[in-house]
């Protein structure tokens, strides 16, 4: 078993990869402290599996705008019940081929096994979140999570940073163009159930993103860790998206969800689009949507590789509870309007709070 090391450290930015070939101790920084923040608990590898977070077809999903069906209504309420308990759902037949998200983890896997040399053509800049590498050290002490990442803009198409792009695989470009289209569909036909899931107009929540709404991939990759019991993953936290789209790995499983304050392991289903609610969107429906605490451990033995798709509103546009969802008696107003929610959301990330906490009223 690696000894942990207890000595002080000046912590330069190594990647998790370089940390693992350096071998020697496993280093202080990447210590779960539970006194970091009590109320998410310790690291439990022995969690019980989430049985209960729905399968929602999404065939099913979209003929309900043009069916009275009972089975395509049920499919509607399913997802209702969905994210106001859990907050996520797995979704199948989502139209993306099987093979297609075969090359996608392919690709990634080879990207993060490339020799340093070749990764850090697009590392990321000292002060910039994009590009390889791993989180900016934004505070003294702070806990680091055992990920390598690859985070980037992918749209709006005019703002992305090319040069974080990587050219190698050769067919690593064209895989996540071809993939950002994929999500855009998916984005779009999941916002217009979810608005009817409330009553709303179906382009409720698409106007509300606008023309000119974001979407970040972010390529995560955890290598084996000697102490999974010790060390994070990606800490507790919940996303500052609108939604998030996780593909997940096909065989190792990490994700767990928080539900209540029990932690529960998300089953692996390889062809299956993990979708969750995001920060604005619990804003946007004024929590009757829950955004959902989750984390991701480690593994002693194997590798694991996800890809996380980040939506959100255009951050130029205020985003507020949908007045249809406000009742001064019944559901009073939980949340301000705030613009460009993810600007300092890393901040809040970092120090394990939750920024949607500021903009509650």
């Amino acid at each position: 078993m690696a000894e942990v090391s207890t000595k002080p450290e000046v912590w330069s930015c190594k990647t998790v990869q370089e940390v693992v070939e350096n071998g020697g101790e496993l280093p202080s920084r990447y210590i779960w402290i539970r006194n970091d923040r009590s109320d998410y608990g310790p690291i439990d590898l022995n969690v019980p599996v989430a049985t209960e977070i729905p399968v929602i077809d999404f065939t099913r999903l979209q003929l309900s705008s043009s069916s009275s069906s009972s089975a395509i209504d049920e499919e509607l309420l399913k997802l209702r019940s969905a994210l106001t308990t859990w907050g996520c759902f797995q979704a199948i037949n989502h139209r993306i081929e099987n093979s297609f998200l075969d090359e996608v983890r392919h690709l990634a896997r080879e990207f993060f096994h490339l020799p340093m040399s070749e990764k850090q053509k697009t590392g990321r800049t000292e002060n910039d979140y994009e590009g390889y590498g791993n989180d900016i050290i934004l505070f003294e002490n702070q806990p680091l999570d055992w990920t390598d990442r690859l985070y980037l803009l992918v749209s709006p198409q005019d703002n992305q940073k090319l040069e974080y792009f990587p050219q190698t695989p050769q067919s690593f470009r064209k895989m996540l163009h071809d993939y950002t289209i994929e999500m855009k569909r998916v984005q779009a036909e999941l916002l217009k159930s979810i608005a009817r899931s409330l009553d709303l107009a179906e382009d409720c929540f698409v106007k509300r993103f606008g023309e000119r709404g974001t979407m970040y991939a972010r390529f995560n990759y955890y290598p084996p860790c000697s102490r999974p019991d010790l060390v994070h993953g990606l800490k507790p936290h919940a996303d500052g998206s609108g939604l998030t789209i996780l593909l997940q790995d096909d065989k190792v499983e990490g994700l767990q969800m928080l539900k209540g304050d029990q932690w529960f392991r998300v089953p692996v289903m390889p062809y299956a689009l993990l979708v969750n609610i995001g920060d604005q969107l619990e804003i946007m429906s004024n929590g009757i949507y829950k955004s959902p605490v989750h984390r991701a451990l480690t593994n002693a033995e194997n590798e694991r590789n996800t890809l996380a798709m980040f939506c959100a509103p255009d951050p130029t546009l205020e985003i507020e509870p949908v007045e249809e969802l406000v009742d001064n008696e019944k559901k009073p107003r939980l949340f301000k309007k705030v613009k460009n929610y993810p600007e300092t959301y890393f901040q809040y990330y970092q120090q394990m709070k939750r920024p949607i906490d500021a903009v509650r009223i």
